[in-house]
């Protein structure tokens, strides 16, 4: 038995495809295979299965646990929910040695996917490609593993609850908060952590429907909080939190319908966290604000910029024993007393927690921010193959540069404007910019400095393109 994936499936840090054309059963069946193969030659035996709300995700999942099971690892199956909760099932069992979760996160309907735990690290990058080279070769251990199915909804929102321990609930009794779960997979755990938070919670979206019938479940995109800030503002919230589809990623906004970004919430969980832990390293990928870098040395915590996507900051986490790391894509990582996965509902409720230790409210903390004008995160269509190498030519053109140049992920600039980014996307061929000035003036002439750049390498601006 052999299996060759759809090589556009193999991604950086998952494994993505659209069903039915470049994503089925037998590449589940294979998954499982090849994921078991390697855990159980690492020492492995037991694997957390669980599933998001996309309509394919039961036949995935059935497939999957076959491949699993054929060689040779044991199963508990944890039914439908996050991906947080599968982190948790994997993070807080000892003999659980392993996870994978069945998620399109925020793709299309039609997409799938599958994200994956190896023993309590991400498994990202080569690992997927050794996944791939096995399935290739056929390369598979044989063996006959149990199933079990585990009941951990109950725990994981429990666990969730841990967050606000310490803070007195009577304090937080006439707290107003809005929250929209996109009719992705956090809903019926969004619903059960909220009938137990103290306040008052009104609920979006939270059943569960592949289709998305409402708007598209990626709180990255300001159009998609659109529902969130209308009942903010309707029924006079105090703020209101958006997650992705799969319950990893958080969006917010505050009492006035501002949008709290990655970057920013990461301001007031590090405000919060230095209090506590003074001296802690702070993690944020290179897409963040330099008022997040300079906040956190302000604050008396060590600033550390790094690469972008959500299995490279957790790895970079362990490796240093950070308490806390973010992304501008709302994936946060809390490690002071949590595991250091990103979980949306989580950050949630520390954002509740936060803002009820500094004594300030989520708007209050949001106005505090320095002003600053930022691009979106601008794309440009660029061929495969000349995505790095143009990052490269990018790069030793700066080196000649009078000014600060970071070249962590791509080429991050600092000037007397501000900063501007250009990177290579780890998941689609299109090169990343991005701008930050105080002034629109700075951003015009910081954004010039892109195009130059690009041109430079013989890349147009181009039509942008889309996420």
């Amino acid at each position: 038995m052999k299996h060759t994936f759809d090589p556009t499936t193999l991604r950086e840090y998952d494994i993505r495809g659209i069903i039915g054309e470049t994503l089925g059963p037998d590449d589940a069946r294979a998954i499982g295979r090849g994921f078991a193969t390697m855990l159980r030659e690492a020492g492995g035996t037991t694997v957390a299965v669980g599933y998001d709300g996309r309509v394919s995700s039961p036949m995935l999942e059935h497939a999957l646990v076959e491949g699993l099971t054929a060689s040779g690892c044991d199963v508990v199956r944890i039914g439908m929910g996050p991906t947080p909760m599968l982190y948790y099932a994997e993070a807080s069992s000892e003999e659980v040695h392993g996870g994978i979760q069945i998620t399109g996160s925020h793709n299309p309907a039609n997409y799938n996917g599958f994200k994956m735990v190896f023993l309590g690290r991400p498994f990202f990058g080569e690992d997927i490609l050794e996944l791939g080279r096995r399935a290739e070769a056929g390369a598979w251990i044989d063996g006959q593993g149990e199933v079990v199915s585990r009941e951990v909804f109950e725990d994981y929102v429990e666990r969730l609850l841990e967050g606000l321990s310490g803070i007195d609930f009577d304090t937080l009794s006439g707290l107003r908060i809005g929250w929209d779960a996109g009719n992705g997979a956090a809903g019926p755990a969004l619903e059960a952590l909220a009938a137990r938070l103290p306040g008052e919670h009104h609920l979006l979206f939270t059943e569960v429907d592949g289709s998305f019938p409402n708007h598209h479940p990626d709180p990255t995109v300001p159009e998609n909080l659109e529902d969130l800030r209308r009942l903010v503002a309707s029924k006079n919230l105090d703020f209101g939190v958006a997650f992705d589809g799969d319950g990893d990623r958080i969006g917010a906004v505050d009492g006035e319908g501002r949008i709290i970004w990655g970057d920013q919430l990461l301001m007031i969980y590090a405000e919060d966290l230095l209090a506590r832990l003074p001296n802690a390293t702070i993690i944020a990928d290179v897409k963040a604000s330099r008022a997040l870098f300079d906040r956190v040395a302000e604050l008396g915590g060590k600033p550390l910029m790094w690469k972008t996507g959500h299995s490279l900051i957790k790895s970079k986490m362990k490796e240093i024993g950070a308490p806390l790391a973010g992304e501008m894509s709302g994936h946060v990582f809390f490690a002071d007393t949590y595991y250091g996965f990103d979980d949306a509902l989580y950050a949630a409720v520390r954002l509740i927690a936060a803002s009820a230790r500094l004594g300030k409210s989520v708007t209050e903390l949001r106005s505090a921010m320095p002003a600053m004008v930022n691009t979106p995160e601008l794309r440009f269509q660029v061929h495969e193959t000349r995505k790095f190498a143009a990052i490269d030519e990018v790069k030793a053109r700066m080196a000649r540069s009078p000014h600060a140049v970071d070249t962590t992920d791509g080429v991050r600039v600092s000037t007397p404007d501000g900063w501007w980014l250009l990177r290579a996307s780890n998941t689609q061929d299109v090169l990343v910019a991005r701008a930050e000035s105080e002034s629109e003036e700075g951003l015009a002439r910081l954004v010039a400095q892109i195009d130059e750049q690009l041109a430079a390498s013989g890349l147009g601006r181009g039509p942008q393109a889309g996420h």
